[in-house]
């Protein structure tokens, strides 16, 4: 069992993904509902950072604004389809739009014809949740790349995560949007930390061990992450307990 991170310090950047995460993981994803404990422990970790703090998650920019009202936090949604900086310019990296209406089209009708399934569009990128009907996994997997070959879809890729399967566009994903951060201010010259729990997650984990940085797994399962908390609980008392420490660190200095 690989071992929990060390706290977090002032040179850190720090990379943070949502569901299962931050928060536990909804039935849907416009359930899930953050506590005031973590909407302050968030703007408290960007401040301690000087900036260097942002969210890094499969959900739009516009859900997160919904979930974090008011902190407009540097975020990169979708899987890096889309990516607000530390200046507030949101750069958009996706294929033409009427390919994915094709497949919204289509993957709405799968859905709808299947109880317990759930599309969600975000926007540059499409979801299908099978949470409620896990024994349709095998079905979903087979419909989604069915209806990307009887397309011709080009552009586009998918991505398992934990009970869904996600098209994005290709080329896009959590490593690329730490990299795009860690080629600006705040993030540049720092110390890259990235903690995520799913599959999604992974090529994150590659782009911060790349650069010299953490990785660090949520829970159970494979991953190449360095290091590993068991759960959201043990995430959030990581983080505040490195948010103590880094004052502490300052003084030293």
């Amino acid at each position: 069992m690989r071992r929990p991170p060390p706290a977090l310090s002032p040179h850190c950047a720090l990379f943070l993904d949502i569901d299962g995460t931050l928060l536990e993981l909804a039935e849907r994803p416009e359930a899930a509902r953050p506590d005031r404990a973590v909407s302050e422990l968030l703007p408290a970790l960007g401040h301690s950072l000087d900036g260097a703090f942002a969210l890094v998650t499969g959900r739009g920019i516009s859900d997160v604004d919904r979930l974090f009202p008011g902190l407009a936090m540097p975020v990169a949604g979708q899987h890096g389809a889309e990516r607000r900086n530390a200046h507030g310019t949101v750069h958009i990296h996706a294929p033409a739009p009427h390919t994915l209406a094709r497949l919204r089209a289509l993957f709405t009708t799968f859905a709808s014809a299947h109880p317990g399934l759930l599309l969600e569009d975000k926007g540059h990128s499409l979801a299908i949740h099978y949470r409620q009907a896990p024994e349709l996994a095998g079905l979903v997997r087979r419909a989604v790349r069915d209806g990307v070959e009887s397309t011709g879809t080009t552009g586009y890729e998918l991505q398992p995560g934990k009970c869904l399967l996600e098209l994005r566009p290709e080329g896009r994903d959590k490593g690329a949007a730490i990299r795009d951060f860690m080629g600006e201010v705040p993030f540049r010259g720092r110390f890259p930390v990235f903690v995520g729990d799913d599959r999604g997650d992974e090529h994150g984990f590659a782009m911060v061990d790349a650069l010299g940085g953490w990785s660090v797994k949520v829970g159970r399962g494979r991953s190449r992450a360095r290091f590993r908390l068991d759960d959201v609980a043990a995430v959030r008392r990581w983080l505040a307990d490195s948010l103590a420490a880094i004052p502490a660190v300052e003084t030293t200095a």
